[in-house]
């Protein structure tokens, strides 16, 4: 273990300094502008344009990289990233930080573009799975860490803003003095949508969802936990112990997942996450241990909703287009992170910072009420399901590139950007449906009309995803 983090630790080093800053400044600005009276409207929309400067950016950064190569790209975007957040310390209006917060999202994937692609360049196969958690690792890390610093800072003035800009400058130093050689980047190719809306139509709204819950999180609960009148340690306490909490557990979430049939865990999941929220609806206060004890709880769901859909989409899908699933979940999960804090923001405007978990515990309940095993049958399932659950990143700090570390994938035989056979993309799905004997009748009970969920030995982890229609 320790061998594998020195052969990456320059990469690993960067994430880490990359993620203490973006951590930090997503506390801070919920902070600082609540202190200020700020609108949650402006809060969430500020979040919002990050996340879409993250989706959008990749194709840019793509093209960046390959034009003046992976040093160069990393060292610029770096810049644009500190440049933009020292720009807030010169400039307050609101709107100009809308256009700054986009600017850096797509900053930022482009380095995290350069990150990925030089781990997933330099690591073996049989290395890949446990270069990713590392990664992951950092990344979660990283966050948690940035979260930590806030209470270093006594007044919320400029100074935060300053230390972020230090950490984003900080990590050109790793890189810029890496001895590594430069990764090949293939050119990125246009994906069918289609055929994956035709797989795994479930997985697909359960990571729209998890984004709209993390989006919303990410960038309005400091502004609920500083309106319960809590110090700055104590804010710093509360967000980072979610985060943290949603990290460790992904292992166990893991061991769990490879066991129990993963629709019905997802729906669990999503029940649990809309009673827990509950308690936080402002019925009642509740002391800080008690905030505590919920954030964790909550992190542990929220932020494991996101390797559980990839897992759950990973079984229905061919194996040789899992890179181009990889990118089409991080795509859906990135708009859900857009949309998130701008609905999250415009409730708790319109009613208190508690209406934060009200819209927690809706969008968990649309995932409850959605994803059933009675909807789904056995027509796409995957022949090597169940696939092994990864740990992801939970934070949406990630780009495509990501998806060739995921260990469930073959980048030498993938075909994700071919052209999809029209028997597969047919609406009735019956050209990638398994044959029936391959699968054991539905138990006692269960609908006939998923009489296909269950693999012999895999408890029905394997569900394909194909929405019976009424």
């Amino acid at each position: 273990m320790i061998r594998m983090i020195l052969a990456f630790f320059s990469l690993y080093l960067a994430t880490l300094l990359l993620l203490v800053g973006s951590g930090l400044f997503n506390t801070y600005v919920g902070v600082y502008l609540t202190s200020l009276s700020v609108s949650e409207i402006w809060v969430g929309a500020l979040m919002a344009v990050y996340y879409l400067g993250l989706v959008l950016g990749a194709r840019t950064g793509h093209k960046l990289i390959i034009k003046v190569g992976h040093i160069r790209a990393y060292a610029a975007s770096a810049a644009v990233v500190t440049v933009t957040v020292l720009l807030q310390v010169l400039i307050s209006e609101l709107w100009v930080w809308l256009l700054f917060r986009f600017v850096a999202g797509m900053a930022m994937v482009t380095m995290l573009m350069v990150l990925e692609s030089w781990l997933n360049e330099q690591t073996e196969n049989h290395q890949r799975g446990k270069v990713f958690a590392f990664y992951m690792v950092f990344s979660g890390l990283g966050t948690v860490l940035g979260q930590l610093t806030l209470p270093l800072f006594g007044q919320m003035e400029y100074e935060p803003l300053v230390f972020v800009g230090i950490c984003s400058a900080l990590c050109l130093i790793p890189i810029a003095l890496t001895g590594r050689l430069h990764p090949a980047l293939q050119v990125p190719a246009p994906l069918n949508v289609r055929y994956y809306l035709n797989r795994v139509p479930v997985s697909l709204t359960v990571l729209f969802i998890a984004g709209m819950i993390t989006g919303a999180f990410y960038g309005l609960a400091p502004v609920f936990i500083v309106r319960q009148e809590v110090s700055s340690e104590q804010v710093a306490l509360f967000l980072a112990s979610a985060v943290a909490a949603g990290l460790v557990s992904q292992w166990p979430m893991g061991w769990l997942a490879d066991r129990v049939n993963r629709a019905d865990m997802i729906r669990i999941n999503a029940v649990i996450l809309t009673l827990l929220a509950i308690p936080l609806w402002g019925w009642w206060s509740a002391p800080f241990w008690a905030l505590i004890a919920l954030a964790c709880m909550l992190g542990v769901l929220q932020f494991t909703l996101y390797p559980l859909g990839a897992a759950f989409a990973n079984d229905n899908v061919d194996p040789d287009r899992r890179v181009g699933l990889s990118a089409i979940l991080l795509m859906v999960y990135g708009l859900g992170a857009c949309i998130g804090p701008l609905l999250a923001g415009m409730l708790m405007q319109q009613f208190n910072p508690n209406a934060l978990y009200i819209f927690t515990s809706l969008c968990a309940g649309v995932l409850a009420v959605f994803v059933r095993t009675q909807h789904i049958s056995g027509d796409h399932l995957s022949q090597d399901a169940p696939t092994s659950f990864v740990p992801m990143p939970d934070t949406l700090q990630s780009s495509p590139i990501a998806s060739v570390l995921d260990p469930r994938v073959d980048m030498e035989h993938d075909v994700s950007h071919e052209p999809v056979p029209e028997e597969l993309l047919a609406p009735d799905g019956d050209a990638g449906s398994q044959e029936p004997e391959e699968h054991p009748p539905a138990g006692e009970g269960e609908d006939p009309s998923a009489g296909n969920q269950q693999q012999d030995g895999a408890d029905g982890q394997g569900d394909a995803q194909r929405v019976h229609p009424g």
